[in-house]
């Protein structure tokens, strides 16, 4: 069983900044892209950031130069730091990677940026 745990996510203004950490437990035996991916009310699920196992990034082109992905191999987690978020960033977050082969989600963590 392999569980993504998000955290990082809350309030915060226009303009601010948060981070974001998924950390994947259970029985690890690889784990290749992981990615982050947003939901706001109304709207499809989208791809915001992923990086692979190597570390090559890809951005979605309305969060370039204000986001950033990363990982921690050794710990099993990725993070997404955000800074100058705008109200259109508010949505729920979810944490995807691909763990042993096989896709796995987070619960998803509530980001809202109030202008």
């Amino acid at each position: 069983q392999v569980q993504l745990v998000e955290s990082g996510g809350g309030l915060v203004q226009a303009g601010g900044s948060l981070r974001l950490s998924c950390v994947a437990s259970g029985s690890i035996f690889s784990i290749d892209a992981m990615g982050w991916y947003r939901q706001a009310p109304g709207k499809q699920r989208e791809l915001v950031a992923a990086i692979t196992s190597s570390g090559s990034t890809n951005y979605i082109d309305s969060v370039k130069g204000r986001f950033t992905i990363s990982r921690d191999n050794a710990k099993n987690t990725v993070y997404l730091q955000m800074n100058s978020l705008k109200s259109e960033d508010t949505a729920v977050y979810y944490c995807n990677a691909e763990v042993n082969g096989f896709g796995s989600w987070g619960q998803g963590t509530q980001v809202t940026v109030s202008s």
